[in-house]
């Protein structure tokens, strides 16, 4: 079994996923909008959802995101509350770098400092509202 986060951007995939390609090296695995999807049927796709991504699935590391523009509603609100997506790291200075590039334009809640289980850990909420956790590894004994 194997889970994978699914983010809803609300109408703000597209920013979402430039945004990660940016800030984190996120690779595009695969991207289809609602213009991809068959036309008709009990569905039917409103014109100004059609260039929204219907999914996209990207890269941050070894790790698969899911993501789409779910169903465009709230005029580009997003809410993602009660969860965080961790950022393990081999090192202070990708931890530095990462967390500075979540930080901005974010809202950090815990800043980026060494702590008792790690050379560095931190928290922050990016400015898309998706909350990060930062941490670098160890160093071994």
């Amino acid at each position: 079994m194997h889970v994978s986060p699914y983010l809803n951007f609300n109408g703000r995939c597209e920013e979402a996923v430039t945004y990660y390609k940016t800030a984190l090296g996120a690779e595009v695995e695969m991207l289809m909008r609602f213009s991809d999807a068959p036309q008709g049927g009990p569905h039917a796709i409103p014109e100004a959802a059609k260039s929204k991504i219907m999914h996209t699935s990207f890269k941050i590391g070894d790790t698969a995101v899911m993501a789409s523009d779910g169903m465009c509603t709230e005029g580009g609100q997003t809410k993602f509350d009660g969860f965080h997506l961790s950022l393990n790291v081999p090192d202070v200075a990708t931890a530095e770098r990462l967390f500075a590039a979540l930080a901005a334009d974010g809202e950090v809640s815990q800043p980026l400092t060494e702590t008792f289980f790690a050379p560095r850990f931190g928290m922050v909420v990016d400015k898309l509202g998706v909350g990060w956790m930062v941490v670098a590894a160890a160093s071994p004994a």
